[in-house]
C-alpha cells in the first residue's frame, strides 16, 4: 500500500467535496469512503454525510461508508447522526436499509459493532451508535443463511 498515494487521493477527494456542483460532492463523499480510515478523510466525510446544499450527497456518502461494513465507516455515520436534522436523519436511515436490508450477516455484525459503539467515550459517537442501533434492529433482512 503506497500511503502517500493514499493520503493525496483522500486530499483530493476532499477537495473535490468542497464544489459548488452536488454531483461533484457526491462522487467525492462515496469515493471518500473508502479513506475513511485516514485520519484526513474523518472531517470532510463528517460534512459530506451532513452536506447542507442537497442531501443526495449525503445519501450517497452515508451509503459508502455503511458498505464498508468496518467501524471505521461505521463510526464515521454514527457520529453524523447524532448532530443531523431530520432531513439528513431520514437519508442516513434510507442508506441504512439500503445496504442492510438484504444479507442477515451483514446486518448483524452492523448490530454487533453498534451495540459496543454504544458504550463509546465519545458521547457523539455513543448518541448515533444507539439511534443507529435502534434503526437497524427494526430491519427484517431478504437473505438468511440455511
Amino acid at each position: 500500500m503506497d500511503v502517500d498515494l493514499r493520503r493525496a487521493a483522500a486530499v483530493a477527494l476532499a477537495e473535490l467535496g468542497r464544489s459548488d456542483d452536488w454531483r461533484d460532492r457526491a462522487d467525492a463523499g462515496h469515493s471518500l469512503a473508502g479513506f475513511a480510515e485516514m485520519p484526513e478523510a474523518v472531517e470532510p466525510l463528517l460534512g459530506l454525510v451532513l452536506d447542507s446544499g442537497d442531501t443526495f450527497v449525503t445519501r450517497r456518502t452515508a451509503e459508502g461508508l455503511l458498505r464498508r461494513k468496518d467501524t471505521a465507516g461505521l463510526t464515521i455515520v454514527a457520529s453524523a447522526l447524532a448532530v443531523a436534522n431530520d432531513n439528513h436523519a431520514d437519508w442516513i436511515h434510507t442508506a441504512v436499509v439500503d445496504v442492510f436490508s438484504i444479507f442477515s450477516d451483514d446486518l448483524d455484525e452492523a448490530l454487533r459493532i453498534y451495540e459496543e459503539m454504544a458504550g463509546d467515550k465519545d458521547d457523539r459517537v455513543a448518541r448515533g451508535a444507539r439511534r443507529l442501533h435502534e434503526s437497524l434492529a427494526g430491519i427484517d433482512p431478504v437473505l438468511r443463511p440455511s
